[in-house]
């Protein structure tokens, strides 16, 4: 055999031990990985004292968002909660069956406003409560939805409600999301990976809108948390126990 010969089959052995050692390294922090990117989706913002409450329709069984929407309402959040939610007959939409939760939550129903609409995904839906935020003049709203979801709703309603109008995304707790195993129910992935996709897609549909420079660094912030948690974890694990 050539030196030549010899020298190939080496480093093509090299590159294939290299290859199976990036992979292995993979393997071995999989978990913390997708928990990092299950993280960087969840957000809650610190509440602020606004003109109206809005909760975005298509909530769980358990009715997460409403809960929330009520909890926020009752410790003077905001005096007005919007029922926000898509028509499913002539007579009878999501708003509708918001506005029960809502009343069962404790929000009484003269704090209530409905909002039926025929939105087909969340963009949609944001245009429609910005019809009505200008309709009554507010100028401070907070958006109630699901945790894993408020990073793309803040990112859509930023872009979409009027000038002028801060905006607060406050994320739910949903019982059919973890961020930290999300990847072990086919729920959780569904959520995860439509949540993916509607992200990427609402940013090419708003391509135009440059991100402002609060939501650049939110995401900056957000990622640097999820990844020193992911961080520490990686290093707990390769970390030897301790004899003291």
């Amino acid at each position: 055999m050539k030196r030549g010969e010899r020298g190939g089959i080496f480093f093509r052995l090299l590159f294939l031990m290299f290859f199976l050692f990036v992979l292995a390294v993979f393997y071995l922090a999989r978990h913390p990985l997708m928990r990092f990117a299950g993280d960087f989706w969840v957000l809650d913002e610190p509440p602020m004292q606004s003109d109206a409450l809005i909760v975005l329709g298509d909530d769980n069984y358990r009715a997460d968002r409403a809960f929330k929407a009520a909890e926020l309402f009752r410790s003077g959040v905001g005096p007005v909660v919007v029922a926000s939610g898509r028509m499913l007959r002539a007579n009878v939409s999501v708003a509708d069956m918001m506005e029960h939760d809502l009343e069962s939550f404790g929000v009484p129903s003269s704090s209530i406003v409905k909002l039926a609409h025929r939105a087909q995904n969340t963009q949609e839906e944001a245009t429609e409560a910005a019809h009505l935020i200008q309709a009554k003049g507010w100028k401070r709203i907070t958006v109630v939805t699901s945790n894993y979801h408020a990073r793309r709703v803040r990112f859509i309603y930023e872009r979409v409600v009027p000038q002028g109008v801060a905006v607060r995304v406050s994320g739910a707790r949903d019982s059919d999301f973890d961020a930290s195993h999300w990847w072990e129910t086919r729920q959780g992935e569904k959520l995860f990976l439509s949540e993916l996709v509607g992200y990427f897609v609402a940013r090419w549909e708003l391509r135009e809108k440059a991100p402002s420079q609060r939501e650049t660094s939110a995401l900056v912030l957000a990622a640097h948390k999820s990844w020193n948690g992911c961080g520490a974890r990686l290093l707990a694990r390769a970390s030897p126990p301790s004899r003291i």
